[in-house]
């Protein structure tokens, strides 16, 4: 019997249905030298015991590939006679991941992090990419500051986003939102509909998926720009002209403390240092220490996030239930966001504890985050858990619900109490802004606007 000289190296992919399928597809597909045997799925529910299917895996994987759940990492290892694990998410410690480290090595895997050269697209167009140090540190405001201002500088703009794909992956392989009818189309989740809307309901266009090679092809041909749009703190799918990154001083020191967060900072152009208007001030400080200390040329502005609440008054000595953006309070790992802060500003008696009320998965994100001060993530992972979103709001005993997510709620689910909607965008303090250094990058590194 002869053995093979050149066997395959046999590769598990550590992910979240996002930065895992981007490396597979950039690295490891039409790649005979590997063999990708399976991926494992955390943080987002219902993403494991499912497949990449071969329509998207390639012709070395007719069956395509299996998803299996993170906690069985050391028997797939073993099972699957693994060779290397690549981990391929996002928001996460640096403790973290090197406990993911030691499992996978006292396994006896080699333990890969893919970096930027080996994972980002080049594109035909400029890239401005749009990244942070956390999630909900407010990249999501900056993102669509940034796109108006380039859109106000006569360049067509095409946005594309971090993906999120939790349904059918061949289907989604390339998804182009333009109108509120193709969100109906694609029958987005509630964090899926966070993200593409406000870029819809401002007349952009944006782009997401899962192949994220033929995204960027499509949107080329109706672009002068495009915006990468970046989710949790991954740093970008595509190699950036210009690489903003956007800091939350309510959590200051996490620059130095997530991964890939750092990294986000260590190669960043600019540095937008959020929320000045709610952290505190030694907070600020060290947000900026520690953003000089790892990037000492990144440009750096500060901004804040002003939040409005329509009819604000309402809130006024009344017990609120607030309901913050999911992964801002999840993965993210914030007790509360915009919501809770604008409750107590309009003077709201109590916010309720939505904890003792909360049923089915919402209950389980509780026990899963116990991070999570008194406020009410919205999850929405589909039409059970969406329904389920609905039925703890109506159990809370409250006198008004407040939403302080990115889309207005109230077209998805139904409220028996009165619903008011916080809002917030990115308003920029003192010099430079983003206009300013978006000009000069302009001048600089494009010809005239089409």
């Amino acid at each position: 019997m002869t053995t093979n000289p050149n066997p395959r190296t046999r590769v598990l992919i550590m992910g979240a249905a996002g930065r895992d399928f981007h490396n597979f597809n950039v690295a490891f597909r039409g790649d005979d030298r590997f063999e990708v045997v399976a991926f494992t799925a955390t943080q987002i529910p219902n993403i494991d015991d499912r497949r990449y299917p071969p329509e998207l895996a390639g012709e070395l994987y007719p069956d395509g590939i299996p998803i299996e759940p993170e906690e069985d990492l050391e028997k797939l290892i073993a099972d699957l006679r693994v060779d290397q694990v690549v981990f391929a998410y996002s928001d996460v410690s640096h403790e973290t991941v090197m406990h993911l480290g030691a499992r996978a090595t006292a396994a006896g895997a080699d333990f890969v992090l893919q970096g930027p050269d080996r994972t980002m697209i080049q594109s035909n167009v400029p890239i401005v990419s749009l990244c942070a140090t956390r999630t909900g540190a407010g990249k999501s405001q900056t993102s669509r500051r940034v796109v108006e201002i380039l859109a106000e500088e006569g360049l067509r703009v095409v946005a594309i986003r971090h993906p999120m794909p939790y349904g059918d992956l061949a289907k989604q392989a390339v998804q182009r939102f333009a109108t509120f009818e193709d969100l109906d189309l694609h029958d987005v989740t509630i964090e899926e509909r966070e993200e593409y809307e406000p870029h819809v309901r401002n007349g952009r266009v944006i782009y997401a998926g899962v192949d994220y090679e033929a995204i960027v092809r499509q949107a080329e041909q109706e672009a002068d720009i495009i915006v990468w749009d970046g989710g949790n703190n991954d740093f970008s799918f595509y190699r950036p002209d210009l690489n903003i990154v956007v800091v939350d001083p309510h959590r200051p020191d996490h620059a130095m403390h997530y991964h890939p967060g750092e990294t986000n900072v260590r190669m960043a152009d600019v540095v937008v240092i959020n929320k000045v208007d709610t952290a505190a001030f030694e907070d600020i400080q060290t947000a900026r220490e520690q953003v000089s200390m790892l990037n000492p040329g990144a440009t750096m502005i500060e901004a804040a996030s002003p939040i409005l609440v329509e009819n604000g008054e309402q809130l006024a000595g009344k017990r609120v239930l607030v309901i913050e953006d999911g992964p801002t309070l999840t993965h993210g790992g914030m007790a509360y966001g915009a919501g809770w802060v604008a409750a107590r500003r309009y003077g709201a008696a109590e916010i309720v504890d939505p904890r003792p009320f909360a049923v089915g998965s919402i209950k389980e994100t509780f026990e899963k985050y116990p991070t999570t001060g008194p406020v009410l993530p919205a999850m929405g992972y589909g039409k059970e858990q969406t329904a389920e979103l609905e039925a703890t709001v109506r159990a809370a005993p409250v006198d008004v619900v407040l939403i302080a997510t990115p889309i207005d709620l109230r077209y998805l689910i139904s409220f028996d109490q009165p619903a008011l909607r916080a809002s917030y965008n990115l308003q920029e303090i003192g010099e430079p802004t983003l206009t300013s250094v978006l000009r000069e990058f302009i001048a600089d590194r494009m010809a005239e606007p089409a």
